[in-house]
């Protein structure tokens, strides 16, 4: 890895988000060309994948890892990897989920991926699942994807375990999705003696509604992730997203470079995820610099946000 520098400006600012290499389907575009098919994307080839990833992440500089039980089999990739180099452990801060479980059965055509359940039964089984697959605690633990419909907020014995969970070290928080997710955290920011004190969003050039929510979340001094900043590639040179492409090349830099540098220039986002598959992938995205375009030009790009998540529902998953 001599030839690789590390980009301190904006590498302590990125996170690796192990969504879309811990199992071989997901809604980003261009997986067919990122990790072949058939037998490219068994268990085994998967996992030399994941580590290879992560050992040029560990090499480019960005010490926030990502994964989640729902994530195929990232948590255990991330896990033997961990084992492959205990000296790393110390520096990095590990992110996991717990609320979907994956049961797409390794299958490309399974009819259903995921499966959602917040209940404290299932937190407890999935904490111990994550603890095994990591062979670590997680830094931070995060309900994932907590909706305006999740009984989570109002199930007094799992806010109670989730402060106990809080009061052993771990930083708990909550990943959120949908049209919602501003109310949502919100409201978790309301709580008496909320266990919160992180919180995972998309937040993107075309869906940038949870903003100022992010942004009261920080003034709360809650850890801010911001994951899908590429759309799942749609602001990406495989996208069609010709507005954003346009102001990206007047800006001089790449598609993608253009949509994590708008994010990464908010004071607000902590950690901004990238969910590179290949090396390539996370050298360029550490190009990507704050935009010197007006932020009137690059709000001018959003998208109602009910118009925006009823196209990522309808992405195929491949």
């Amino acid at each position: 890895m001599d030839d690789i520098e590390i980009e301190d400006s904006i590498a302590s600012r990125l996170g690796l988000g192990l969504a879309a290499i811990g199992r071989p389907a997901y809604i980003t575009g261009g997986r067919a060309k990122d990790l072949g098919e058939g037998a490219e994307r068994s268990v085994d080839a998967m996992r030399a994948r994941a580590h290879k990833l992560l050992d040029a992440a560990w090499w480019l500089g960005i010490r926030y890892l990502d994964a989640a039980r729902s994530y195929g089999l990232a948590e255990q990739f991330l896990g033997s990897w961990l084992a492959e180099h205990p000296g790393h452990r110390d520096e990095l801060t590990i992110g996991s989920k717990w609320g979907y479980e994956y049961i797409g059965d390794w299958r490309l055509d399974a009819p259903q991926q995921e499966r959602k359940e917040h209940s404290l039964a299932m937190f407890e089984r999935q904490w111990a699942e994550t603890l095994e697959a990591l062979g670590t605690e997680p830094d931070v633990y995060l309900v994932h994807s907590l909706t305006s419909d999740s009984p989570a907020l109002d199930d007094s014995a799992l806010l109670d375990r989730l402060r106990a969970l809080r009061d052993s070290g771990v930083r708990v928080g909550f990943s959120t999705s949908g049209a919602d997710q501003a109310a949502v955290i919100e409201r978790a920011l309301g709580l008496t003696d909320s266990p919160f004190s992180a919180v995972q969003s998309t937040w993107n050039l075309l869906e940038p509604s949870v903003g100022d929510a992010l942004a009261a979340a920080n003034d709360a001094k809650w850890l801010v992730v911001v994951k899908e900043v590429l759309a799942n590639g749609r602001l990406t040179s495989r996208g069609e997203e010709t507005a954003v492409a346009a102001l990206a090349a007047e800006d001089g830099q790449r598609l993608d470079g253009l949509a994590i540098g708008a994010a990464v220039s908010h004071p607000w986002a902590d950690i901004v995820l990238t969910g590179a598959v290949t090396r390539k992938q996370l050298k360029q995205n550490l190009d990507a610099r704050p935009p010197s375009l007006d932020e009137e030009r690059l709000a001018e790009l959003a998208q109602p946000a009910e118009q925006y998540w009823a196209a990522r529902a309808a992405r195929p998953w491949s």
